[in-house]
């Protein structure tokens, strides 16, 4: 037990000014009390308290340094830092105590650059960079002697930033602060979110990280908020595939799928749909993981494992609700699948996603999932597999030979991107 005084409540404070909630700080067992360049001292109730000040100390890029000091200590600090709190708030550390009063996304403002800290400005300026060039994922992917961070855009991965092998630990640790994961956990895959804003945008961010030969590796989702929803007409399709799905989506029940891989603008088109659909006198309730757009009119459920609200848990329950029109976000296995089939044949109109590469292996993905041919063939009303097509470059566009494919489809202009 450190017998020395604790530092002055003064020269404690700007160390967690805006950047940690005393009430994590309590709940953790922790308390900083002094840094720098390297080192964060920080102030333990217990040594089994240490895992947090790491965890605290890595999402500001900095090693851990600790003493041991009496709770009671720790308390009466804490408690003279309340009553400074006026300027004391923002909670970093909540994702590692999970204290959070509505279990909502921590929000951080990632348009300043006036925190001081590498790797937070580090971060922050790859998830504006992302946002700025309409980047749908950011990939950290450890090397043997760098660190490589790529941007998918248009569907094509693009190498944007090469870093020392040495940024690599801070910079994993601070994802996987802001989304909630283990930071000790380094030898099994995690999942996470972070929510942050630029400017007035609101941005929830999809986080997976998984133990590979020279470290983690981590991949993360855009889902931009304030990109807009798009109505059916803003889509792109061809005025013969519109028409088809309109007439589609006005049948009163059964099932309908849109496949694709990943990234191929499922979500998009159902969020449209759903616009189309959402009048006074239509009930219509979705089940998403997560919720990507807000949709007026709309009942939207947040699939939270955690709390024990699942697909089919949520699903069981909106049944009961009186709905018209049931949106499941995805079709991953056979009881989402079955309560959405049963649904179909009851009287509703279900819409979902399946991840198929064409629209006759959504039929082929059903009775694999263990839904019986019969079901499959009563509910299924159609399924619609959609790709996106890379949009050229105004800048650089041009003209070139249409190849002998499209030559025989008559299509003999073709445009392309020369490269700015």
């Amino acid at each position: 037990m450190n017998t020395a005084k604790l530092p002055d409540v003064e020269q404690i404070a700007p160390l967690i000014r805006g950047k940690v909630s005393l009430d994590a700080l309590k709940a953790a067992g922790i308390l900083p009390i002094r840094e720098d360049e390297e080192r964060f001292v920080v102030a333990l109730s217990s040594l089994e308290a240490f895992p947090n000040a790491q965890v605290l100390a890595a999402s500001f890029g900095k090693e851990a340094d600790w003493e041991v000091h009496s709770r009671e200590s720790l308390d009466v600090m804490l408690g003279r830092l309340y009553d400074l709190r006026g300027g004391v708030g923002d909670d970093t550390l909540s994702a590692m105590t999970g204290i959070d009063d509505d279990d909502d996304l921590m929000r951080e403002d990632v348009q300043s650059d006036s925190v001081d800290v590498p790797v937070i400005k580090l971060v922050n300026g790859l998830f504006r960079e992302a946002l700025k060039i309409r980047a749908t994922d950011i990939h950290v992917e450890p090397c043997e002697n760098e660190v490589l961070i790529r941007f998918r855009v248009d569907g094509v991965l693009h190498d944007r930033l090469r870093l020392p092998r040495n940024q690599q630990a801070p910079l994993t640790s601070r994802i996987k602060v802001m989304a909630r994961m283990d930071i000790a956990e380094r030898l099994a895959p995690q999942d996470g979110r972070i929510g942050i804003t630029v400017g007035k945008r609101a941005v929830d961010i999809r986080v997976n990280s998984i133990p590979v030969q020279h470290g983690e590796r981590i991949a993360l989702r855009i889902l931009d908020k304030g990109a807009g929803l798009l109505s059916l007409e803003q889509l792109g399709m061809d005025a013969t595939s519109r028409e088809a799905m309109e007439s589609l989506i006005q049948i009163p029940h059964g099932l309908i799928l849109f496949t694709g891989p990943t990234g191929s603008g499922k979500t998009t088109t159902l969020y449209a749909i759903l616009q189309a659909l959402a009048k006074p006198a239509v009930n219509i309730i979705t089940v998403e993981d997560p919720i990507e757009y807000s949709v007026p009119g709309v009942g939207q459920i947040q699939v939270n494992e955690k709390a024990g609200v699942t697909f089919p848990s949520a699903l069981r329950s909106i049944l009961r609700q009186d709905p018209d029109i049931v949106m499941i976000g995805e079709m991953r296995d056979y009881e989402t699948a079955h309560i959405g089939v049963q649904a179909s044949l009851t009287g509703h109109l279900v819409l979902s996603t399946l991840h198929t590469n064409d629209s006759i292996s959504a039929v082929v993905r059903l009775i694999d999932m263990g839904i019986e041919p019969y079901l499959a063939a009563g509910s299924l009303l159609g399924a619609i597999a959609q790709r996106l097509v890379r949009t050229n470059c105004p800048e650089c566009i041009e003209e070139f030979e249409a190849p002998s494919l499209f030559r025989k489809e008559g299509i003999h202009k073709v445009m392309r991107g020369r490269g700015c």
